[in-house]
């Protein structure tokens, strides 16, 4: 029987870069409403920028969200927006958070 091997460690100082991200749109901070713009893009203020995302749907299942969060990953400061809604619906069958 052949042995076993256990390996233990840490990685540190891994970084991404994205490839086949798109190019973000700019919204200045001033004009900015998350419920008019795109579901993601660039927020820029007088003193830094952030990438946003969201998520369109509250509906967990029904929105891919990963594909606009992979849009972000090449900024310096990212937020994700998450809708967040309870409803067990009339009958108690909607699942949505």
């Amino acid at each position: 029987m052949a042995a076993v091997l256990h390996f233990t460690g840490f990685l540190k100082g891994v970084t991404y870069k994205t490839c086949l991200s798109e190019n973000l749109s700019t919204i200045n901070l001033d004009v900015f409403d998350v419920n008019k713009e795109r579901s993601y893009g660039l927020i820029k203020s007088p003193t830094t920028e952030i990438a946003y995302s969201k998520w369109v749907s509250p509906k967990r299942t029904r929105s891919y969200p990963f594909a606009r969060i992979y849009n972000t990953y090449n900024s310096s400061k990212v937020i994700t927006i998450i809708p967040v809604i309870k409803d067990e619906g009339k009958d108690g069958d909607i699942d949505k958070i």
